[in-house]
């Protein structure tokens, strides 16, 4: 048996999919096949069925399932322990936040530390699957809400306001009502947001025009007068053709957290890139 074949076999689980499974790992969908097919021929047991919706693991496979979890957790134990030991500023760090957040909070920040240590090589992944600490997916993460887990070294990092802008030239529309108003916001599966239902309560009888789970296509929406939109400050503020409608009553604020798993925290580039953040956002 192959420690190799167990990651692919736990990609495989994880995902359903030959096809999601191969582009978790970087592999081809071919090669996925194969490594599993020789899995099962070293344990003697076939470890998925497959089905119309995927492949459902066997009783077997989730005895396998058990030990690899273990197998994989003393492994990445063992490369954050040693990735923790590394005190030169060169090396890898991978980064998680938002899209917007990423785009115009974290990007000045990247470039002026890897403009001070061009030995590290920053990767940002801007997205909004909540990616794994402990299963290194990213080095640090940047979320709206505090982290649960019991490994995890956090801080708040910095608090971003809120604001409901227009096109310039917008009229305030009627609190309580909104009706003959058009508003441009989230998509539906962010529909619990703190602005969505912030926007629900001021103007209720408001007409949705546009949704977008991306806040800098709400941002150019809204620019092109589609409708009010509530944004971040940091995207609003800088588009000169929006103005913010004062309601009387801002949207929400919201807490920006940042953490890394604790086996990182002697990792001297990972500590230099947070001390600069936290230095710039306080």
């Amino acid at each position: 048996m192959e420690w190799s074949d167990l990651r692919i076999f736990l990609a495989i689980a994880r995902e359903g999919t030959l096809g999601a499974a191969a582009r978790r790992v970087g592999q081809t969908q071919p090669t996925m096949g194969r490594r599993l097919r020789a899995l099962e021929e070293a344990v003697g047991h076939t470890l998925f069925q497959r089905t119309s919706d995927g492949f459902v693991l066997t009783d077997e496979g989730a005895a396998v399932l058990r030990h690899a979890e273990r197998m994989e957790e003393e492994s990445l134990a063992l490369e954050r322990e040693l990735a923790g030991q590394g005190g030169r500023l060169e090396g890898s760090l991978r980064l998680s936040s938002s899209d917007w957040f990423g785009l115009h909070m974290l990007t000045p920040v990247i470039h002026e530390f890897t403009q001070r240590h061009p030995g590290v090589v920053v990767e940002l992944l801007t997205e909004s699957r909540l990616l794994s600490l402990s299963r290194r997916e990213a080095d640090l993460v940047f979320r709206i809400r505090p982290f649960e887990e019991p490994e995890v070294v956090q801080r708040k990092l910095t608090r971003i306001d809120y604001a409901l802008y227009g096109i310039v030239g917008s009229l305030p529309p009627e609190v309580g009502d909104g009706t003959g108003c058009a508003l441009v916001t989230m998509d539906v599966a962010f529909g619990g947001m703190p602005d969505v239902t912030w926007l629900r309560r001021m103007l209720p009888n408001a007409r949705i025009a546009f949704r977008s789970n991306n806040r800098d296509v709400q941002a150019a929406m809204a620019a092109f007068g589609v409708g009010l939109a509530v944004l971040p400050r940091p995207i609003g503020d800088a588009l000169d053709r929006l103005q913010v409608i004062d309601l009387g009553e801002p949207p929400p604020g919201r807490d920006v957290w940042v953490g890394y798993h604790q086996d990182l925290r002697r990792l001297a580039r990972l500590r230099a890139l947070l001390d600069l953040m936290i230095d710039r956002f306080s």
